[in-house]
């Protein structure tokens, strides 16, 4: 892509129509998103490390009432939650599309000794197992995704966990996520970055659908040197309270109950249903 193909790009496009997601799973991209996962000077993508010390005791304390449990953590990253729910006696598996993110998740427990599983894969379509007594997944995740694929995800979820088990989601808010998608466009310059190791200009665009309820964000990344444009998209779904919880009820869950955001919300606020059973 160059310049010109820019000028002439589609004004406001059709959501999901340029792409779904960043390139999670492309290695470059990967090893640089993983050095964020593991950043301490944001929240942006893992939180950082007292926030998640906050979330697991949270989890450990009120959804697991502190005994022994399975944990299946889907789009896991670097196994920051996991390796700290081994530690306080569970047993986890996570599951990830970015192939630097499992390669560190599976070091970090060979090299701790830690009972943790870790698989490579989409959510979509990996196999989850069964009998978990909890199935997180969090941060937003599942806006991440069309409605049917968010489908997939929590039938199959549904059908992890053993009868009475627990699903954590954390999600974003609708009006978050409307107000998000009419931020407009911005942009910087930098020496290095998520999106290239090079010199190069970001511009991201954002945009709002109103009838289908999408955020749409493309990125344009200009490389210094060569001039020469890689273009990203990503689309964001927002449901209204009322929405999450009759997908929730679609499939399969009963006991749903929203609660406040966790420390380092950011604008996310966790939702705990359960699967009928015993």
């Amino acid at each position: 892509m160059n310049l010109f193909d820019m000028i002439d790009r589609t004004k406001i496009p059709e959501p999901w129509s340029e792409g779904e997601k960043i390139p999670w799973n492309e290695p470059g991209f990967s090893e640089r998103m993983l050095k964020e996962h593991l950043s301490q000077e944001h929240d942006a993508a893992s939180r950082r490390f007292e926030h998640i010390d906050a979330h697991v005791d949270w989890i450990h304390r009120d959804l697991l009432g502190e005994r022994p449990a399975r944990v299946l953590d889907l789009g896991c990253g670097p196994g920051l939650y996991t390796s700290r729910l081994v530690r306080l006696g569970h047993t986890c598996k996570g599951i990830d599309f970015s192939p630097a993110s499992i390669a560190y998740a599976r070091a970090e427990a060979k090299r701790n000794g830690l009972d943790c599983t870790y698989v490579q894969g989409d959510i979509r379509t990996t196999g989850y197992g069964a009998d978990f007594d909890l199935v997180m997944f969090i941060y937003g995740e599942l806006n991440a995704f069309r409605p049917e694929g968010a489908g997939t995800i929590l039938r199959k979820a549904c059908d992890a966990l053993t009868g009475g088990g627990v699903l954590l989601l954390e999600v974003s808010g609708f009006e978050a996520l409307e107000k998000w998608g009419k931020s407009g466009s911005s942009w910087y310059t930098s020496p290095t970055g998520l999106f290239s190791e090079r010199p190069h200009l970001y511009l991201e665009e954002t945009f709002w659908d109103a009838e289908q309820n999408v955020v749409t964000r493309r990125f344009y990344i200009v490389d210094a040197e060569s001039g020469e444009v890689t273009p990203h998209a990503m689309g964001t779904q927002a449901y209204t309270n009322e929405e999450y919880h009759r997908l929730l009820e679609r499939y399969g869950f009963t006991d749903i109950v929203f609660l406040p955001p966790l420390p380092g919300g950011a604008g996310l606020f966790p939702i705990v249903a359960r699967k009928p059973g015993t």
